[in-house]
């Protein structure tokens, strides 16, 4: 009996890292098809340059057109695989080694060319489907290489953040571009950045995206009975001290969605007009309701 449920167990794993396995080479194939899209059949057609090793690879073909860009993006990611062996996860390694093929592989396929000749709304268009694309891909548990794996290795290695690797790289690249592009092909190129970067955000994160908010209040009860029942969300109480003062303190924390605002905003303003409230963005929630009791 106790050798049937060690079967049983052994299979549901087995089937279980199958599926994780299948659906994250399904993220990483779905967008690097709509970033190869986005690259054949807009940005080359454009004369327009991407983010990231993609971008170094553009300006390659454009300076030697017979080369693929695939092969281009292929051979580039190659040091970068050989020293991220070093300073990445293995599943993060594998994973993106394996997006990476795909992509190189994909890029090769014919695309037809965006029917459009405004510039702007090619810009537009390339960043569109581009976000979409690398959102999906950086939704999988791992990447298409490039850029992901320089940030986590400059990260790794000297403490740099990812934001200013991909800045500073943007910034180098389009430097360069300049000897060899027509300015207004590289501020088309900075515009697509742009929303490329709006498009991956937006996937990554949502609609849904949570404001977290404190208040310091004398009527910190009231106003956190309020937020429990009125809006349904979990309030952290934590005990404070004025600086000045020395008095001590309420300070209410919690978390709600950007429709919710309003609301806790009109409830504040009725109980405390003179509450100290501040209001900012999250990168990402995690965690749900604690038996009855809502949470974030």
């Amino acid at each position: 009996m106790k050798s049937e449920m060690l079967a049983k167990n052994f299979t549901m794993k087995q089937i279980q890292s199958v599926l994780t396995v299948s659906w994250n080479l399904l993220l990483i194939s779905a967008g690097s098809v709509l970033c190869a899209a986005a690259v054949k059949g807009i940005l080359v057609p454009k004369q327009f340059l991407a983010g990231g090793v993609t971008g170094l690879a553009l300006l390659g073909h454009y300076v030697f057109p017979s080369l693929p860009i695939g092969f281009i993006y292929f051979l580039l990611n190659i040091p970068l695989f050989v020293v991220g062996w070093m300073f990445v996860g293995r599943r993060f390694f594998w994973y993106s080694l394996v997006g990476m093929i795909i992509f190189s592989a994909i890029i090769f396929w014919p695309y037809p060319v965006f029917p459009v000749e405004d510039m702007i709304l090619n810009a537009l268009a390339a960043g569109i489907i581009t976000g979409i694309g690398s959102g999906i891909i950086l939704r999988s548990l791992g990447s298409a290489g490039g850029l992901d794996i320089l940030s986590i290795i400059l990260f790794k290695r000297f403490s740099l953040r990812p934001g200013t690797t991909v800045m500073t790289f943007h910034a180098i690249l389009l430097f360069i571009a300049l000897f060899r592009l027509p300015m207004e092909r590289v501020l088309y190129t900075l515009i697509y950045f742009f929303i490329n970067a709006y498009f991956v955000n937006l996937v990554l994160i949502g609609l849904s995206q949570r404001k977290a908010i404190m208040i310091i209040s004398a009527q910190w009860k009231e106003i956190s009975n309020q937020i429990m029942d009125k809006l349904q969300r979990g309030v952290t109480i934590v005990r404070g001290e004025g600086g000045y003062s020395g008095q001590q303190l309420h300070i209410l924390y919690s978390v709600l969605t950007l429709t919710e605002l309003s609301r806790f905003k009109e409830i504040v303003r009725k109980i405390d007009p003179n509450a100290f409230v501040v209001v900012t963005e999250t990168l990402e929630v995690m965690g749900k309701r604690i038996g009855n009791q809502p949470h974030w």
